[in-house]
């Protein structure tokens, strides 16, 4: 069960606050519908196929984006980090959550009514704004995923996934690996052994660095040749 904390005020809120561009009334709607929640690694957070009441801000921790297809294999879409939506894809379209979500690590993510969210949204033109670019960048980066890994071979991809990791996600060359090697063929989308077979040739050629769950890259420059070329 999730643990609900004290509620806090979104305008003082440690964290970026959703509220960043909303005038006076607009953060005491958003503060008056919000929930703060601790959330257990592994916990699931929102599955697909339900009703959408709230929209997921994440304030802490990380969160894998997943779904479930009809053979009941899972695809781990992305990894979502601190400051992020969770949820958003559906606001407007269809009132059904697509996704799947579950907490990497101890998370803290705060739960805001939608329709709360959605007069936010409408009043607010900064705001509105915000998601826009919010929404395009996922866009993209679901994009080229998928051409990625439609042309790439397993080397190409676990190279992406490195720097995938160390740039756009944990802005360093060195994090601990929040994956496991079967999360991490579901995010690549090859088999175990393929993933874990090509993780072991980078570490033998020296590529990367691996210690436990600690990553450390050291040849970036050859990590972008074998992505280009993969």
């Amino acid at each position: 069960m999730y643990t609900v904390k004290k509620k806090t005020n979104c305008a003082t809120c440690k964290f970026r606050p959703c509220s960043l561009v909303l005038d006076e009334k607009q953060t005491e709607l958003l503060n008056n519908n919000s929930s703060e929640v601790e959330i257990k690694k592994k916990e699931l957070i929102l599955r697909s196929g339900v009703h959408n009441s709230h929209i997921i801000f994440l304030k802490k921790g990380y969160v894998k984006e997943y779904f479930s297809g009809h053979s009941n294999k899972t695809k781990i879409l992305q990894i979502i980090k601190p400051n992020s939506y969770l949820g958003l894809h559906s606001l407007f379209g269809e009132d059904i959550n697509y996704y799947s979500y579950s907490a990497l690590e101890d998370a803290q993510v705060c739960f805001i009514n939608i329709d709360a969210f959605k007069s936010i949204v409408k009043e607010s033109a900064a705001f509105a704004y915000e998601l826009l670019v919010y929404v395009c960048k996922e866009s993209l980066y679901g994009s080229f995923k998928l051409i990625s890994q439609s042309q790439k071979n397993t080397n190409g991809r676990i190279a992406d996934l490195m720097l995938y990791l160390s740039e756009s996600i944990y802005n360093s060359n060195q994090f601990e690996m929040p994956l496991t090697r079967q999360e991490i063929s579901e995010i690549v989308g090859v088999s175990r052994e393929n993933a874990s077979r090509v993780i072991s040739k980078f570490r033998a050629d020296k590529i990367i660095q691996i210690n436990g769950k600690n990553i450390k890259i050291l040849k970036t420059d050859l990590l972008r040749k074998i992505s280009l070329k993969g």
